[in-house]
């Protein structure tokens, strides 16, 4: 089980602690921000990339595979869902947008193309990826509120 705990002080710098690890998330200076770290969608985006690269790497560690670097360049477009040619309602479920997240992979090293296709086949299927397709349950709870009654 993963555990993240997330902390906004004033501004919107969000501090982000798990394990021994300390990152920042934050908005762009135009928008409020002080750009001391990604934004929220870019860190989605990149811990998508980084697992999928991660996940191809150690595939190809134990295949004994010449995978010398991987690189992955994602990005997220949102459609409305009668502008997506493969929308399936059953696959992306019923709303009026989808969000396509675009994973453009380059596997570098002494490959055969069916090696590389494998590796395509195998990045569709690390974690994250598997988060973010798979049905997710999300529990909002509120832990406590700190409330401070002012005399009248």
């Amino acid at each position: 089980m993963a555990n993240v705990k997330v902390t906004l002080g004033a501004g919107l710098k969000a501090t982000i602690q798990t394990r021994d690890h300390i990152t920042y998330i934050d908005e762009p200076v135009a928008d409020g921000g002080t750009d001391a770290g990604p934004m929220a969608t870019e860190a989605l985006i990149g811990a998508l990339a980084a697992c999928a690269a991660i996940t191809t790497r150690l595939y190809a560690n134990r295949k004994g595979w010449a995978l010398e670097s991987v690189e992955i360049e994602v990005s997220r477009q949102r459609l409305r869902v009668e502008d997506y040619p493969d929308y399936d309602p059953v696959k992306h479920g019923v709303g009026d947008t989808i969000n396509e997240l675009r994973q453009r992979m380059t596997f570098t090293g002494d490959l055969t193309d069916e090696q590389r296709t494998r590796l395509l086949e195998i990045a569709g299927k690390c974690p994250v990826h598997r988060i973010l397709t798979d049905p997710v349950a999300m529990i909002e709870e509120l832990i406590s509120a700190d409330v401070t009654e002012r005399a009248v």
